[in-house]
């Protein structure tokens, strides 16, 4: 398998972290939606990362279809989403949070990086930290709930572990 973006993207890390827990090889390409992102388009139409090139040539774009796709590859003992029931619909909730916690980071991010400085837009960028601390809020609450030394699902890593750790990194990095 080939997993293709810059570990800079959370959803990019997210799906390494949870390969290697998972113990499936693959190869990655460090390739930039900056830089290389005609050849990114070449396998996902939409120009983002991860993109993940199975064995048998399929192409997965999307962080989360790419897990779906691992969950269900391992089968329902490894997989790291619970199946059913109310673990599943905690780490679905958890997992939604953090990447909209990190989706909103980004938007903040692009404003300052990608827009002109004559089209900044403050109250954008207020609007998209309070959804952002929002989100972190809920989640926090979470983690206080369960306690430092549990995990946020369960009695085992989940992908609310891998992704809550992936998109705090990353706010970290961004915004610090």
């Amino acid at each position: 398998m080939q997993l293709i973006g810059m570990f800079d993207s959370p959803y990019v890390r997210r799906v390494a972290v949870t390969l290697k827990h998972l113990e499936l090889p693959f190869e990655h390409r460090n390739w930039s939606v900056g830089t290389d992102f005609e050849r990114i388009r070449e396998l996902s139409p939409l120009g983002r990362v991860p993109v993940l090139v199975t064995e048998d040539g399929a192409v997965l774009v999307d962080s989360a279809a790419i897990l779906d796709a691992l969950d269900d590859w391992v089968g329902p003992e490894r997989a790291l989403l619970p199946a059913s029931g109310v673990a599943r619909r905690e780490a679905l909730r958890l997992v939604s949070l953090a990447t909209g916690a990190g989706e909103k980071a980004r938007d903040v991010l692009y404003e300052r990086m990608v827009r002109p400085a004559e089209k900044y837009h403050e109250p954008w960028v207020t609007r998209c930290r309070e959804q952002m601390h929002g989100a972190l809020g809920l989640i926090e609450a979470s983690c206080r709930e369960r306690g430092p030394d549990a995990w946020l699902v369960d009695d085992r890593l989940t992908q609310a572990d891998i992704s809550v750790a992936c998109i705090a990194t990353f706010l970290d990095d961004a915004l610090g």
